[in-house]
């Protein structure tokens, strides 16, 4: 399966909800994967895969609540929707209280799931691209030689260069060649970006 096509899993033990689930999200043009239980879901689930995931609260079993902690364990990010009947709405806000993105109550509409998973697959697009922006700025800093992490470092406090130099016993122009590098290896177009970047690989 292409790891960058978002996916929508169903993991529901119940065979006719979950061939139903996916006839409508075939009807809506959006890729569905059917799973008769935790187990078989975790066994073949890598967190690299987009989507979000549609879990029956009370499966036999591994129940949604503990596939959901699993997943937390495995540091997955895949948004949970949880799927609850009446009695289950305490369980679906304790999942709440563990990171689940939403839950439904049983019965619903058609139009509320698929609502709730277009969101669900917008927050795991962002998340991913957020992920990814972070993972390029962690790559980028890790060409910086160790003396242009000392300059960045200066650079971001607010040093200017002048007591640069005498901080790190170079001369002024050195310094500059330094700044440059930094610049252009991290890609930052101004200070205040690099002060940014600074901060999110703090």
């Amino acid at each position: 399966m292409k790891a960058d096509v978002s996916t929508v899993y169903i993991v529901d033990d119940d065979a006719a909800v979950r061939g139903a689930l996916l006839m409508l999200l075939k009807s809506v043009g959006l890729r569905g994967s059917g799973y008769a239980s935790a187990q078989e879901f975790l066994s073949s689930y890598h967190e690299q895969q987009p989507g979000c995931l549609v879990l029956d609260v009370r499966m036999p079993g591994l129940s949604g609540l503990e596939l959901q902690q699993q997943l937390n364990l495995r540091g997955a990010t895949l948004p949970v929707l949880f799927m609850t009947g009446h009695a289950d709405v305490p369980m679906a806000v304790e999942a709440m209280q563990a990171g689940a993105f939403d839950f439904l109550q049983k019965p619903f509409r058609d139009q509320d799931l698929l609502d709730r998973i277009q969101r669900a697959l917008q927050h795991d697009s962002q998340l991913r691209g957020e992920q990814q922006q972070a993972q390029q700025l962690r790559e980028r800093y890790a060409t910086l030689t160790p003396r242009e992490v000392q300059v960045m470092k200066l650079m971001t406090d607010g040093r200017p260069n002048k007591l640069m130099a005498v901080d790190l016993n170079l001369s002024q122009r050195t310094i500059e060649i330094h700044r440059a590098h930094v610049m252009e290896k991290m890609q930052a177009r101004s200070l205040a970006q690099l002060v940014r970047m600074s901060l999110q690989l703090a």
